[in-house]
């Protein structure tokens, strides 16, 4: 057994979640606690605290050595681990040195980014990703974020905030967006567009449906579900196709609860990609794959970004 360990911690909006989890990816505990936003800064900080006192007492009943703190947040987190912006599903959580309070709260190392980028580190660690070292990961939820794994490392841009594809425009003058702009993609792509979808086209028969129930009714073949889902393949698409033309990616990693659909959902994503993207892009097909870890990608791949900043520091 390895003689030391990271805790990785993935901060939600509506959940924390975070691991003991070892250089080979091996967890030795794991929780899963609620958030509870509304007690903003303070509460979250207090929540941050007691998981680090109870991973080092059962780091030291595993006998394992603490090497330090992994945080994937919510928010633009600036490259000194700061969040330069969050919005309100984490109120006052602007501002919050996070990387330097969590060093020392722990008086141990820390490293911390963006929760997508540390999803797609995740993925690419023990994931979908595992395949290759340089590959564009998407996250369909309530909005739409994204990451580029370059040689096995995020490309973070100049202030940190790479990865805010959502926020590309696809549609002029289109719906308006939590951004304050309009036309935004995750206005189409997100499970929240998702959901607006099936409330405008669903009629009365579907109107009230959730995404689940959507796709099931669109397996069982209703028509109407099925043009709904269609539509939303499209959408998909059309920022794939974009991201495509931009990154040439050897690969893509879609993650998001739209990824339990499987293939009857990325089937008609690819063929969409394959029509609005330039035939010099497809001449190798570009594998767009459902993200593999669900919900633990971020707390492993916040446990990956300790390690490696560990391994950097050492060389």
């Amino acid at each position: 057994m390895s003689s030391y360990a990271a805790i990785g911690i993935d901060i939600g909006g509506t959940h924390i979640k975070s691991g003991l989890i070892l250089p080979d990816g091996k967890v030795l505990a794991s929780h899963k606690t609620e958030t509870e936003a509304s007690a903003g800064k303070s509460g979250l900080m207090a929540k941050l605290a007691g998981l680090l006192q109870t991973y080092s007492e059962e780091a030291a009943a595993a006998g394992v050595k603490l090497a330090g703190t992994g945080i994937g947040s919510a928010g633009y987190i600036n490259r000194e681990g700061t969040v330069a912006f969050a919005t309100d599903n984490l109120p006052g959580w602007s501002g919050t040195t996070l990387r330097a309070d969590i060093e020392k709260l722990s008086g141990l190392p820390a490293a911390v980014d963006n929760d997508v980028n540390v999803i797609a580190l995740g993925e690419q660690w023990l994931g979908a990703g595992r395949g290759w070292d340089t590959f564009l990961c998407v996250a369909l939820g309530t909005g739409v974020g994204g990451c580029y794994i370059r040689e096995g490392s995020p490309l973070h841009g100049r202030d940190g905030f790479a990865g805010a594809y959502g926020h590309m425009v696809v549609a002029f003058g289109g719906e308006p967006c939590t951004c304050g702009h309009r036309g935004c993609w995750e206005q189409y792509a997100s499970v929240t567009a998702l959901k607006r979808l099936i409330r405008e086209r669903g009629g009365e028969t579907l109107e009230e449906a959730s995404p689940p129930e959507l796709f099931a009714r669109a397996r069982a073949g209703d028509e109407t579900a099925m043009a709904i889902v269609r539509l939303y393949a499209e959408y998909v698409a059309t920022g794939l196709s974009g991201l495509i033309h931009a990154f040439n990616p050897p690969a893509i990693v879609v993650g998001g609860a739209v990824t339990e659909q499987g293939d009857f959902l990325f089937d008609l994503i690819r063929r969409h990609v394959l029509d609005m993207t330039m035939p010099a892009y497809t001449a190798a097909p570009v594998p767009i794959v459902p993200a593999e870890l669900g919900g633990t990608a971020g707390m492993f791949g916040a446990a990956k970004l300790l390690f490696d900043r560990l391994k950097a520091e050492q060389l």
